[in-house]
């Protein structure tokens, strides 16, 4: 979600997708991706901060749709094509699923303020001086976004307040940078 669509087409090509799926094959020949392994694609270690690992646990989480535990093939299939080429409302979709944790379809503030705290100590990582008020940044996002008033952001709403209002769309912004990745991975690989 934190990339522009032409911004996408411009750094990984169809043939940059396949490569991403042999590499797939090769490196999970079981055909499954566990969480430890899909944390390592993405550089999260022991080392990491803890917001990172349930960060990424929660995009995992959300990858595995049959919820067995690991990600397979046709599961990573979609998922690669989701994030690298996905249309903004699937990939709001799909953030919304990340951020619902409970996995009633309903956001309440206790799972927004903890991805906001996430995403906000993401930043932090990239950019050491930001001073964000997680607690702020929550309230605001509810005053924004619950149309209704009831303490819950339902998938419509989020979706309407992620597309009307560009600050909500920074804050809530799921960005894995997988292209950023995928890139380094074909330039190790030609090195």
């Amino acid at each position: 979600m934190g990339q522009s669509q032409s911004e996408m087409d411009k750094e990984v090509t169809l043939q940059n997708i396949q490569e991403l799926y042999r590499k797939f094959a090769s490196e999970c020949p079981s055909g499954n991706l566990h969480l430890h392994e899909f944390k390592k694609i993405f550089g999260v270690t022991c080392k990491s901060a803890e917001e990172e690992a349930a960060y990424m646990e929660n995009v995992f989480r959300s990858f595995d749709t049959n919820k067995d535990g690991h990600i397979d093939f046709l599961e990573y299939v979609a998922a690669v094509h989701l994030v690298l080429r996905g249309k903004l409302e699937d990939k709001l979709k799909w953030s919304f699923k990340v951020y619902d944790k409970d996995g009633n379809g309903r956001l309440d503030r206790q799972e927004v303020r903890q991805i906001v705290k996430i995403i906000s100590k993401l930043k932090k990582h990239k950019n050491p001086g930001a001073t964000e008020n997680v607690d702020d940044i929550c309230e605001r996002i509810f005053e924004l976004v619950d149309i209704n008033k009831d303490s819950q952001i339902s998938l419509e709403e989020f979706l309407a307040g992620a597309e009307k209002d560009p600050w909500v769309m920074d804050q809530l912004k799921l960005d894995i940078e997988p292209c950023g990745w995928f890139i380094v991975q074909q330039e190790k690989k030609t090195s």
